[in-house]
């Protein structure tokens, strides 16, 4: 309802024809985790951190807004040392010849007052290709602390490994890979 009620707001308060206004990702709030079943014993859970990118947030009409983000790939973290080092080998990530992780919107199809599945190209271990990511918008408002505007996303997506020419041992470790995002927004400083 809070959503519903501040989506209006900002609808209501936008001008006629109004653009994208660029928002900047905030690296030390957007986060991407990853998660995927070892063996059938467990579920081992990952990391990415520190994106970097703009979002084009069109608050009157969602889908002519876009997002270009991306992350070296170094930044990933497992919580144990040798796994990150395999899983940045050429076994999976390749990370010293594909030094980034990026994303691009390529559409935006609006399901509801507040969620969207946003299309685009996702280049990882040198290899790109089209993912959807199931999107919410958290929050559209003044930041508290820095006293400009501010969104946040959370997103979802099941990635396959084979799909990026990173599927050593599947199907023993699964072959799919849970993605969770969270991000955050601001509008650069005038």
């Amino acid at each position: 309802m809070f959503r519903t009620t501040l989506a209006a707001a900002v609808l209501l308060a936008a001008p006629a024809l109004a653009e994208p206004v660029a928002y900047e990702l905030d690296p030390s709030h957007s986060q991407t985790l990853f998660e995927y079943e070892h063996l059938g014993f467990s579920t081992t859970w990952g990391m990415f951190s520190g994106w970097e990118g703009t979002i084009m947030f069109d608050a009157e009409d969602p889908a002519n807004s876009s997002v270009e983000v991306s992350i070296p790939a170094s930044e990933m973290f497992t919580g144990w040392e040798e796994r990150d080092k395999h899983l940045s080998s050429p076994d999976f990530l390749d990370a010293a010849a594909n030094d980034t992780v990026s994303f691009t919107s390529t559409a935006i199809e609006v399901t509801g007052d507040d969620t969207a599945k946003i299309t685009g190209d996702l280049t990882l271990g040198g290899v790109t290709k089209e993912i959807v990511l199931d999107a919410e918008l958290t929050q559209m408002a003044d930041h508290p602390q820095q006293n400009r505007p501010w969104i946040g996303f959370d997103a979802t997506t099941t990635l396959l490994r084979s799909d990026f020419d990173a599927d050593m041992f599947a199907p023993f470790i699964s072959d799919e890979v849970e993605v969770t995002i969270s991000i955050e927004a601001g509008q650069p400083e005038a």
